[in-house]
């Protein structure tokens, strides 16, 4: 599918809110309301919107900070596409340095983390970790 500017606003304005009207898409843009339905739909339909969802706000989440000691005769970056995959995984980095790999984990609660790790912890290629729990976020 051929993809052009206004294709490309369309996506940033629903990446920015994906409750955003097409009536109001179409008002920012110059556009009709059904040529922003149309162009929604050929971007669905080419699956390069593959999905519309909702972020929760974190504030009231519990986070965690893992740091972990992969096998030497273990790929590193097999063990992270591991990780990438677990409940509460946020982020994956690999590191330098003691350790090899860095996550950061999300969870509602500090059972939830709790049960994060011991996935964690089950995935081939993991020798050792180091779990910090966030306490608070300064900005």
């Amino acid at each position: 599918m051929y993809k052009d500017k206004v294709d490309d606003e369309i996506l940033k304005i629903l990446k920015d809110d994906s409750r955003e009207s097409f009536v109001d898409i179409g008002k920012k843009l110059k556009l009709s309301e059904s040529a922003v339905r149309r162009r929604v739909k050929n971007l669905t339909d080419n699956q390069i919107i593959k999905k519309f969802t909702i972020e929760i706000g974190e504030q009231n989440s519990t986070k965690a900070i893992v740091l972990i000691s992969v096998e030497s005769s273990m790929d590193t970056s097999k063990v992270s596409a591991r990780l990438t995959k677990l409940d509460g995984v946020k982020t994956v980095y690999e590191i330098t340095g003691q350790y090899d790999i860095a996550v950061i984990i999300s969870s509602p609660n500090i059972t939830e983390i709790n049960l994060a790790i011991d996935s964690l912890r089950k995935v081939p290629g993991v020798s050792d970790t180091n779990t910090v729990i966030i306490l608070r976020e300064v900005t």
